[in-house]
């Protein structure tokens, strides 16, 4: 198998999941409790430790292939939707890394429940709430610009103006998703009281007053 193959294979598994795990987000509109149900059922497929040890070494699979397919191909690469791709799957790779550490330490070491409360915390924690804001935005918005530029590439006996489509559509789902979901997890669309567990683990980032 080579490193594009590889690269596409896990990209599957990982869009499959992701797709699950928005709308679980998305779910969240109806209220934090409709989020908590929608996942405990999701979770008895996706926590099973054979589908979480897939999904694991498939995100492993998808950020090295893919950093190493961003570097590789630096020099070669030529037109908006090329750098499109190359830049939407720079900030997936970096925020795959991120999220996926941050929670299996919150799960392992902290004990804790990585639920809505846990995506929600920075944004309730001053100042945390710049950093994240544009951190979930852009790596949603990354993901369909992502599947957007995969398609694109996929249609080259068709004429430029459905290929373009192909891009700006999922790029335009992206933005209202990413939109939605900041919303959601900031608590400007429904009620959000965050416990006080999973606001304390930013106390350790935080410098205590003299």
């Amino acid at each position: 198998m080579t490193v594009r193959s590889l690269h596409k294979t896990s990209a599957i598994v990982i869009a499959a999941f992701a797709c699950l795990h928005l709308a679980n987000h998305l779910v969240s509109l109806a209220g934090v409790p409709a989020h908590i149900e929608f996942m405990k059922a999701a979770r008895v497929i996706y926590r099973q430790p054979a589908v979480e040890v897939l999904l694991l070494l498939c995100v492993a699979a998808q950020v090295c292939s893919g950093l190493w397919l961003l570097v590789r191909g630096w020099k070669q690469r030529k037109g908006a939707v090329a750098w499109l791709q190359a830049l939407s799957g720079a900030v997936l790779a970096s925020f795959l890394l991120i999220h996926v550490g941050a929670v299996l330490f919150a799960r392992t070491v902290l004990d804790l429940d990585t639920n809505f409360y846990f995506s929600a915390a920075g944004f309730h924690v001053p100042p945390y709430q710049f950093f994240f804001a544009p951190y979930y935005f852009f790596a949603v918005l990354a993901l369909f610009t992502h599947i957007g530029c995969a398609v694109y590439w996929h249609l080259k006996s068709t004429s430029p103006r459905i290929r373009r489509l192909s891009v700006a559509l999922p790029m335009l789902v992206g933005f209202v998703v990413s939109s939605l979901l900041v919303l959601s997890l900031a608590g400007k669309i429904q009620p959000v009281d965050v416990p006080a567990k999973y606001k304390a683990t930013y106390s350790f980032f935080s410098t205590s007053s003299p």
